[in-house]
């Protein structure tokens, strides 16, 4: 493929991303809303009200591995299209869907048959240069998290003038014009095929993919990252609220500029790590996690608004030198023809530890208080710094 074809196929692919990404953010806030309003009350409504967020990421974590083989086998065009067709089909179902328990169900097969971003980011492998993966999934982070912002201001003024069912009939649209796009605008590209070696009697059988040690390391390092940034994903409002008496707009700039710094951030830093040996990149990540730490405890310290925001922004900016480099070391890592299934594992213990992170977070916030949860999302960055310095020690070179 031609390098101006390349560059076309990117950009296809950033659009793409943020569109269906958007689009499946437009419901995102509001569901406890429309849970509220089918009746929803009590202990059901609590449960209920986790479920609908916990589904999908359930449903993505127990298949994008298998997704992700059967993309390496038959191509990941096909994977993207089969993704983008079953959010359009459930967001439809989930449009006429009055039924609590239906709701969940559908919400769980939605991540089950879904998961759009694992095989965009195994397509963009394929075509793109091994030394810009890190610039390739910024990109697509930075696709993404712009998506995720838009699509809820959209979702609130579909929502403000016409009913829910109209957010997820919208989204189901535009879910099914992006699967006709990836189909027509998007080259087809053929897929990797492995080199097998001669069977030997005396050669071990390879271990699988997701327990060779830069692999295995590479994820539990951005499973305790993501737990550290889930910490705070369910208690924030009511903390900033709390401790700051901050009125709710307070408490959306807040939360926005984590992303702002994100987006502004990502690419530079995926630039700043390109061609380095995983050993270097381990040595700078490092310091880049203990900055975090130290951010955090100021965080947690602080009783100024301004001084909390300031923290949350140089937070974004950190946070792109984190999963966009992460996740171009495990696709480093493995051959071309499992960069499907390798990137399906990374988007499987993502889903993990986003999860864990969450009910780790409604869980010391419960015991010890709203005003501890920094500490512990310091604490956690400060277990990933660890973490980071032993898998550094395992991938170094043994001297002769």
């Amino acid at each position: 493929m031609q390098l101006q074809q390349v560059r076309r196929a990117i950009r296809t692919l950033f659009i793409l991303q943020l569109i269906s990404m958007g689009a499946m953010e437009m419901s995102g806030p509001f569901w406890p809303v429309h849970l509220r309003s089918l009746g929803a009350s009590g202990l059901w409504f609590g449960f209920a009200g986790i479920a609908v967020y916990v589904g999908p990421m359930l449903g993505i974590m127990l298949t994008s591995a298998f997704w992700g083989r059967i993309g390496d086998r038959y191509g990941h065009k096909p994977m993207m299209v089969r993704a983008l067709l079953g959010l359009a089909v459930t967001q439809l179902a989930l449009a006429f869907s009055n039924d609590i328990a239906t709701i969940l169900l559908l919400r769980f097969l939605q991540g089950s048959c879904a998961g759009f971003i694992a095989p965009a980011q195994a397509y963009g492998v394929r075509i793109e240069s091994p030394i810009r993966r890190a610039r390739l999934f910024a990109l697509l982070q930075v696709s993404t998290n712009i998506g995720s912002l838009l699509g809820a201001v959209v979702g609130g003024v579909i929502l403000d003038t016409a009913s829910f069912f109209w957010i997820n009939a919208v989204a189901a649209l535009l879910c099914a014009l992006c699967a006709l796009a990836v189909m027509s605008l998007l080259p087809t590209v053929p897929t990797a095929q492995a080199v097998v070696p001669q069977a030997s009697a005396q050669q071990p059988r390879p271990a699988p993919l997701w327990r060779s040690t830069p692999v295995s390391g590479l994820l539990c390092v951005m499973g305790i990252l993501l737990m550290a940034r889930m910490l705070t994903q369910t208690p924030f409002s009511l903390y900033v609220t709390s401790v700051f008496g901050a009125a709710n707009s307070l408490v959306g700039l807040c939360y926005g500029v984590l992303a702002l710094g994100f987006v502004a951030s990502a690419s530079a830093w995926a630039r700043h790590f390109e061609g380095k040996a995983l050993g270097e990149v381990l040595m700078r990540l490092t310091g880049i996690v203990v900055t975090c730490a130290a951010l955090m405890l100021v965080a947690g310290l602080t009783r100024h608004i301004a001084v909390f925001a300031a923290m949350y922004l140089a937070w974004g900016v950190l946070l792109g030198a984190t999963t966009p480099v992460l996740m171009a070391l495990v696709s480093r890592a493995a051959a071309s023809h499992q960069q499907g299934h390798v990137l399906g594992l990374a988007q499987s213990a993502s889903q993990a530890a986003s999860i864990a992170g969450i009910a780790l977070g409604v869980g010391f916030s419960q015991v010890f208080g709203l005003e501890s949860i920094y500490f512990f999302v310091s604490l956690f960055y400060a277990l990933a710094a660890a973490a980071i310095l032993l898998l550094r020690r395992a991938c170094s070179p043994t001297p002769p």
